[in-house]
């Protein structure tokens, strides 16, 4: 591990657009840190890469993970990758940044969960980057302030202008509604029981046999309800909402922050703005104290931010969704007790 004045220096497994976005963010704006090693499976890429930032190339990700050079990692690979490179981590003891997913099935990422607690250190951060919102974390202090009593339902909007045909109702859980598993449980602080999905009438930009939009619940284990409106194929751009509803009051936000459009319309008031196109112009605020958070915590050789259990979490929410979407039924979610060594307040 470095020292406190030297710069943490960061190997960045997968520059497509998620891992090209970091590896520009941790070279400009980030204090304290050092892309050092540029892996991705497309060579002329990551050598582009390398070049803009000062890197060097490794064709190898676990050759990246295990050099000299590096202090901790980031991995933005295709999720297939993260089960291997998540434990050499876990291995070699070095702070990692997963973008989600934590890996691609229950029982693996369970096994990460576990191999992490026999660890006795907390290495792993999933990139939940909600978490790091200003809006998002004024919401979670509101909430667990009172102000607006407990609260009783969360209502979320997840849309995107558009997405390719291999896009299908499955990815639309996995991808996109996930951000959503995280939200309910970083603002409720308590598990989802069960998932269910609605398949209304698709929209025509949808491929054939696709379902979009579609309307998700979720029912944590106190009862109370999530529902979620994903919709992929908008052709507008992309709008992230949420609405918390207490019992003795509520709050919305995603409405105006980035420019965000809503119309809205008694006796001919208006207001709006512009849509963005997509999710780095968003959250690129969140993504920014993400990553700076998660650097000065890995000088000191641990995490700041969601865990490899809320990497878990996740995955098994999301497989039950998936599953709801095959079948229309109402799919539980049995994640199993959580490894003590894990336990930390959130």
């Amino acid at each position: 591990m470095t020292t406190t004045t030297e710069p943490l220096r960061i190997a960045v497994l997968g520059v497509g657009k998620m891992g090209g976005f970091h590896t520009e963010l941790l070279s400009s704006r980030i204090h304290g840190a050092r892309v050092t090693v540029i892996n991705d499976f497309d060579a002329d890429r990551a050598a582009a890469i390398a070049d803009t930032v000062g890197a060097r190339v490794a064709a190898d990700p676990f050759a990246a993970i295990a050099a000299d050079d590096v202090d901790a990692v980031v991995i933005a690979s295709p999720g297939p990758a993260h089960e291997k490179q998540v434990l050499a981590c876990l291995e070699r003891g070095v702070p990692v940044l997963c973008e989600k997913p934590l890996t691609i099935d229950v029982a693996t990422a369970r096994a990460v969960v576990e191999a992490e607690a026999r660890s006795g250190r907390k290495l792993i951060q999933l990139g939940f980057m909600r978490r790091f919102d200003p809006e998002y974390v004024a919401a979670k202090e509101l909430i667990d302030s009172g102000a607006i009593g407990r609260p009783l339902l969360l209502h979320c909007i997840h849309r995107n202008k558009n997405n390719g045909d291999h896009f299908d109702s499955g990815m639309m859980i996995r991808d996109s509604v996930v951000h959503e598993v995280d939200v309910a449980r970083y603002l409720l602080d308590e598990e989802i029981a069960s998932v269910q999905v609605h398949r209304p009438t698709a929209t025509a930009a949808a491929p054939e046999g696709v379902s979009d939009p579609m309307i998700v619940i979720f029912s944590t284990e106190s009862g109370r309800l999530v529902t979620v409106e994903i919709f992929v194929r908008t052709g507008i751009g992309y709008e992230v909402r949420t609405e918390v509803v207490g019992e003795t009051g509520s709050t919305l936000f995603g409405l105006d922050q980035h420019g965000i459009t809503k119309t809205v319309s008694t006796g001919g008031g208006r207001w709006g703005g512009v849509v963005p196109e997509g999710f780095i112009e968003r959250f690129e605020n969140a993504y920014t104290i993400e990553l700076q958070r998660w650097v000065d915590a890995a000088r000191r050789g641990t995490i700041d931010g969601p865990d490899a259990w809320d990497g878990y979490a996740a995955v098994a929410v999301c497989e039950a969704g998936v599953e709801a979407v095959r079948t229309g039924g109402v799919v539980a979610v049995d994640l199993g007790p959580r490894p003590s060594s894990t336990v930390q307040e959130r």
